[in-house]
């Protein structure tokens, strides 16, 4: 990937212009944050009330294989990027060679599934000491007979298409298993080993086309029922044990995927029956990610900000925390009362509490479930932070 020039303007006096396929609230912020730096964007998403579309220079509302369509990405744009990872694979193909894409199809094609992308891990980061978990892939009736009784109790996971806890079940034997798998209608699915957990964190690396790397500090992440709903970050706290090894294995995952952009990993801390445990790798996001959006007021450098440099071929430079922070998603059975019909949160009283920033995404419908947008909660330090947060969930009837 050849960088683009620093200026804004390119030599045929044309305003560089950034694209991006999809058009949800991941691309809305990232639509901010370029045109807040100069840049044109064009998002291509076949909503035509995509958040990101809305506040887009154009919007071509099309689906994601289109070929019209994605030949008008390539007319208007200097490089493009993809807001989610389970977009077609051949429209990405179709733009490889004729567009700056970061990240590249690869990436993408490997996060896509969970088959694939725990074989990686293994081949890329496991000798570093952070590798994917005991896991089995399952694409026949078959390979149950191959399934190490020592798997169980596990989780069935599909091998494409899950997210937020969808496509997923914890399953005690090998006959829950089966039954589950008969289930997802036989599709090919990870078995994954149930681990003890003693925490979930989330690693963010931005990589540009000359391999020059930054991270963030790692997320402590909080999940309910698969969909995470809260992240904290303390600039006081003392650095991880495993910390440098996470970094190596941040970086060398990137560098195999010859990747450009941010690439977010998503870990678990496992109680291996030592003082500090072991991490271990769940999955990757091929793009920003929703356990980061605090770095957007907490930060010098948001992760959006970050995408744009690499996309743009512009320095990278770490992000610096400036306070303790949580990030609290806010889901939209908020928005929904016990009988289903709408209500109203109360956000005057929310944003009343002191270091409170709310983030809404435009999207016009509430669903359970489905992600409306975020508080960051900032103070000097995370207890703080907590504590302010913990005042706003109660506001908001929110459960901790």
């Amino acid at each position: 990937m050849t960088p683009l020039p620093p200026s804004l303007v390119l030599a045929n006096g044309r305003p560089t212009t950034l694209g991006v396929l999809g058009g949800g609230q991941l691309g809305r912020m990232f639509v901010h944050t370029a045109q807040r730096m100069g840049y044109r964007v064009v998002v291509l998403d076949p909503d035509p009330e995509s958040p990101a579309g809305l506040v887009s220079h154009q919007h071509i509302q099309a689906e994601y294989d289109d070929p019209d369509a994605l030949a008008a990405m390539v007319r208007l744009c200097d490089a493009v990027t993809v807001e989610f990872e389970n977009l077609p694979a051949a429209a990405l193909q179709s733009l490889t060679g004729r567009v700056r894409l970061a990240p590249g199809a690869r990436a993408v094609e490997v996060a896509q599934n969970r088959m694939a992308e725990k074989a990686f891990f293994a081949a890329h980061a496991a000798a570093l000491g952070v590798g994917p978990g005991p896991y089995a892939c399952i694409e026949s009736a078959q390979d149950w007979a191959g399934v190490p009784p020592g798997l169980f109790p596990g989780l069935l996971k599909t091998a494409r298409l899950g997210y937020d806890g969808k496509g997923q079940q914890a399953v005690a034997d090998v006959a829950a298993a089966r039954a589950a798998w008969s289930g997802l209608h036989e599709v090919p699915c990870v078995l994954e080993q149930a681990l003890p957990l003693r925490a979930e964190y989330s690693l963010l690396v931005a990589r540009g086309a000359d391999g020059q790397c930054v991270m963030l500090p790692p997320q402590h992440n909080v999940h309910r029922h698969g969909i995470l709903v809260r992240t904290e970050v303390d600039p006081h706290a003392p650095t991880p044990i495993w910390w440098p090894r996470a970094v190596q294995a941040a970086q060398a995952l990137a560098a195999a995927l010859d990747y450009v952009g941010v690439l977010c990993l998503e870990c678990f801390l496992v109680d291996d029956g030592s003082a500090d445990g072991r991490l271990v790798l769940n999955e990757m996001a091929p793009r920003p990610h929703n356990s980061v959006h605090y770095s957007i007021d907490a930060c010098d450098i948001s992760q959006f900000e970050l995408q744009v440099r690499a996309m743009a071929g512009l320095p990278l430079v770490a992000p610096r925390l400036m306070q303790g922070v949580v990030m609290v998603n806010l889901l939209g059975d908020l928005w929904l009362d016990a009988q289903g019909g709408l209500r109203h949160p109360p956000w005057a009283e929310v944003l009343a509490i002191p270091g409170v920033k709310l983030h809404l995404y435009g999207k016009t419908e509430a669903r359970a479930g489905r992600k409306m947008g975020h508080l960051t909660v900032l103070a000097p330090n995370v207890e703080q932070a907590r504590a302010q947060a913990q005042r706003a969930q109660a506001l908001l009837g929110m459960d901790e």
